[in-house]
């Protein structure tokens, strides 16, 4: 310190220390007792957090940490619940059909996520129901990557780690005004974030103080208003002590997302049942079920090709109409949905035998994604079932 900054250099280490920093490689980390204070004061109630003097779940604490991929704590909260009351275990969600499994997801996206989670399920199933309490044996599960690891071993197991989120980035970005921006700085900020919990409070309460930087950045060190003055850290951190606090971490501009093209039919037979077929395994939706269409790609669908896709069988009078177009965007690409319909008397077996499946408003096993909702709205709003 003397050597960049003279004896103003040591006067500044001393009045961190003082706030409750201390120094580990050069770097001035903020004190994790001010932290868990801040925290026992705080914390948010959660369905799947443990209360205090409790020991964490760890399948509450595995099906959040799934769930809450890609996905706010605000939409994860009902579907929390209604996967416990379906599935009151690790054991009742390995033996529950994979179809009921989605059907509950339906709506929260990442559908890949829910099939993970089955098989995920059924893993710890066959290991008497027992998840693994390490972060390299939690790797071995599928569905868990090194940040779903670390949040299970450190909340539910009181693994000294720090899992490294979106929250838990920000956080340290801030904290010692890491100004590269994202995506490139990723590793660096990880990197640094892990030695947060260097100090004897953080290592004598991995569970809270794992929760408490999720909790700091999810109330505190928002992303675009950070609440500085109620901040435990506020001393420590360098991007505030700068005034760069809010806008960190910096972001690499953003790049045109593309758009994709796609056509859905909706057949409707006078029961008000929908025709669907399975979507393969692979790829974007995987494994849901939607309405037949063909695949998608980045020219648009003239209405003649369009058409030659539509579902047929013979004698079958269908008299597609096209009702309009659904927006849909996903993580890397816009999608733009021409929607066609029609209305049938009955469905033909050659029909449904093509792997076909008819589906009607109280089949509570069959899960639409939040696409095809769009699409049979948008159809249904067209009145021509009437």
């Amino acid at each position: 310190m003397a050597r960049r900054g003279g004896s103003g250099g040591v006067a500044s280490f001393f009045r961190l220390l003082r706030v409750g920093g201390f120094v580990i490689n050069g770097s001035v980390l903020p004190s994790a007792t001010d932290l868990l204070r801040w925290y026992d004061r705080h914390r948010r109630t959660l369905p799947w957090r443990a209360l205090p003097g409790q020991s964490a779940d760890p399948y509450r604490v595995w099906l959040s940490e799934i769930m809450l991929q890609q996905t706010t704590v605000a939409a994860v909260i009902p579907y929390f619940e209604r996967f416990l009351d379906a599935f009151p275990d690790v054991t009742a969600l390995a033996r529950a059909p994979q179809d009921r499994v989605m059907a509950l997801w339906a709506g929260l996206g990442y559908y890949a996520r829910a099939r993970n989670l089955h098989a995920c399920a059924q893993a710890v199933a066959e290991n008497g129901g027992r998840f693994p309490d390490t972060v390299a044996g939690l790797l071995e599960l599928p569905g868990i990557g090194h940040y779903t690891a670390a949040a299970i071993a450190a909340i539910a197991f009181g693994r000294p780690v720090v899992p490294v989120d979106g929250n838990v980035e920000r956080v340290t970005a801030r904290l010692f005004a890491m100004t590269d921006p994202l995506p490139g700085s990723r590793k660096a900020i990880a990197r640094q974030a892990m030695t947060l919990n260097a100090d004897r409070a953080a290592i004598a309460r991995p569970s809270d103080f794992a929760q408490a930087l999720f909790d700091l950045g999810a109330g505190v060190c928002t992303p675009r208003t950070p609440a500085c003055v109620l901040c435990p850290w506020r001393e420590a951190c360098a991007g505030n002590r700068q005034g760069i606090a809010a806008t960190l971490p910096c972001r690499a501009p953003k790049v045109a997302r593309p758009v994709r093209h796609g056509v859905h039919f909706c057949m409707v037979d006078a029961a008000g049942g929908i025709l669907l077929v399975r979507r393969p395994e692979k790829g974007l939706l995987g494994g849901m079920m939607g309405l037949p269409g063909p695949h998608w790609r980045d020219a648009a669908w003239p209405q003649a090709e369009a058409l030659d896709h539509a579902p047929t069988a013979p004698r079958l009078r269908a008299k597609w109409q096209q009702v309009g177009q659904v927006k849909h965007v996903f993580t890397h690409f816009t999608l733009i949905v021409d929607v066609y319909a029609a209305r049938v008397s009955a469905f033909t077996n050659s029909l449904v035998g093509q792997g076909g499946l008819i589906h009607y408003g109280n089949d509570v096993d069959v899960a639409l994604p939040t696409l095809m909702r769009k699409c049979v709205e948008l159809a249904r709003d067209s009145n021509i079932f009437d």
